[in-house]
C-alpha cells in the first residue's frame, strides 16, 4: 500500500512539473488561459484556433491551398506550415518562427502572437507564460557566449575614442526581410544605406570599417562575427528595416541592450544609449520621426560593453519612408544621419 501512496506522488509531481499554460488577452478583457503549450527549441507554440478565440479574430484553414486565412481589422492575413513569411495582399512579412503543425494541429509561436497579430490589431496583446522554464542568466550556447565575449572587448585608456566602426547589413540573398511596397527589399535597403556609411566614415574620419556583407548574398549567424572579429572595433552598427499592418505606422526605431549597474569602468554601461541618443537627436533634427530608444536583449545585444545599436530605418509599408529608404538620395541623408551621431558620440567619448 504504501508503494503505491508513493508511486501515485511521484506521478502527481512529474505531471505538475510537465504543465505548461500560457494566459493571453487584449487590454480591458479578461485573458484566457491556454493550457495546450507546446515547447520547440525554447519557442512557445500554440494551436492558432484557441489564439485566435483568445483575440477575437476568425479563420479558417484551406486544404487546398495549404494555408490559414485569419481575417483582421486590416484585411485577410494568410500562414502557411514552415513558412517564414506572413502574406498580406502583395506584402510579405517575415516571421521569427514558421507556423509548424504539431500533434495534428497547426501552431503559430508566442513571437507571431505578440508582434504579427498585435500590428493586426492595432493594439497590444497581453501574453503571459504561467510556467516559463527555468533558464541561466548567461547566454547557453557556444555562438552566444562567442557574441558576448566579442562584445567584452576593453581597448587602453588612451586609444583614440574611434578606432574602427563594425556594420552588420541585415538579411542578404535568398533571405530578403521585409518586403515592402513596390517589392522593395530590406536587405536592398540596409546594404544600400551601409555602403554610403562605410564611405562617409572613411572619407571623414579616415579609419577602417568591416562590414558583415558587402554583396547580395546570405550569411549564417557565426559569418556574421567576422566583423566584429577585429580588435579595434569600438563601435557595432546593425542596420534593419520594418513593415506594419497599419500603413500610417512609420519611423525610426533604436534599440540597445538593456544598462547594467556594474559594468567595466564608470560610465562604459551608458556608452550603447548615449549613441542611440546621439542617433535619435540627428534624425529628428532632420524631421524624421524616431519612435523610441528601446532596450531589448536581442542577440548580439545581451550582452557586453562595445556600444551597439540596432537601427530599424523605417516602415517599407509606409509611403513616405518607403520614398527615403528606396531614393538614393534618402539612403544618403539616411547614411549622413547617421554618420553624424557617431562623429558627435566619438568626440563626447574622446572628452570622457
Amino acid at each position: 500500500m504504501l508503494r503505491i501512496v508513493l508511486f501515485v506522488l511521484l506521478l502527481s509531481l512529474r505531471v505538475h512539473s510537465a504543465y505548461a499554460a500560457v494566459e493571453l488577452g487584449l487590454p480591458g478583457r479578461d485573458p484566457v488561459v491556454l493550457e495546450e503549450v507546446y515547447r520547440r527549441d525554447g519557442t512557445v507554440f500554440l494551436a492558432v484556433e484557441e489564439v485566435l478565440a483568445a483575440l477575437g479574430l476568425k479563420g479558417e484553414w484551406n486544404s487546398v491551398q495549404h494555408r490559414y486565412r485569419i481575417v483582421t481589422p486590416h484585411g485577410a492575413v494568410f500562414i502557411a506550415p514552415d513558412s517564414h513569411y506572413l502574406r498580406h495582399g502583395e506584402r510579405l512579412l517575415p516571421l521569427s518562427h514558421p507556423p509548424r503543425f504539431i500533434d495534428g494541429r497547426l501552431r503559430i509561436s508566442a513571437a507571431t502572437v505578440q508582434s504579427q497579430l498585435a500590428d493586426l490589431l492595432g493594439r497590444p496583446v497581453h501574453f503571459r507564460d504561467l510556467a516559463p522554464p527555468e533558464e541561466s542568466a548567461e547566454p547557453e550556447s557556444t555562438l552566444d557566449r562567442l557574441f558576448a565575449f566579442l562584445l567584452r572587448r576593453e581597448k587602453a585608456l588612451d586609444a583614440p575614442a574611434l578606432r574602427a566602426v563594425a556594420i552588420d547589413p541585415a538579411h542578404g540573398g535568398d533571405d530578403p526581410g521585409v518586403i515592402g511596397m513596390d517589392g522593395l527589399m530590406e536587405k536592398q535597403v540596409t546594404l544600400a544605406v551601409a555602403r554610403r556609411l562605410e564611405r562617409q566614415i572613411k572619407m571623414n574620419l579616415g579609419i577602417p570599417v568591416y562590414l558583415s556583407r558587402n554583396g547580395d548574398y546570405a550569411l549564417s549567424r557565426v559569418q556574421r562575427l567576422a566583423a566584429l572579429n577585429q580588435p579595434e572595433v569600438d563601435v557595432l552598427l546593425l542596420l534593419h528595416a520594418q513593415a506594419a499592418m497599419d500603413a500610417r505606422t512609420h519611423g525610426v526605431t533604436l534599440f540597445v541592450r538593456p544598462v547594467r549597474q556594474t559594468t567595466a569602468r564608470p560610465g562604459v554601461g551608458d556608452d550603447s544609449v548615449r549613441l542611440a541618443r546621439h542617433l535619435e537627436a540627428a534624425f529628428r533634427g532632420a524631421g524624421i520621426r524616431v519612435n523610441s530608444v528601446v532596450g531589448a536583449p536581442l542577440l548580439p545585444l545581451t550582452a557586453g560593453e562595445l556600444p551597439t545599436v540596432l537601427i530599424e530605418l523605417g516602415y517599407l509599408s509606409h509611403p513616405t519612408d518607403q520614398a527615403r529608404l528606396g531614393s538614393a538620395d534618402g539612403q544618403e541623408q539616411t547614411a549622413r544621419l547617421i554618420f553624424q551621431a557617431l562623429k558627435t558620440f566619438a568626440e563626447e567619448q574622446q572628452e570622457l
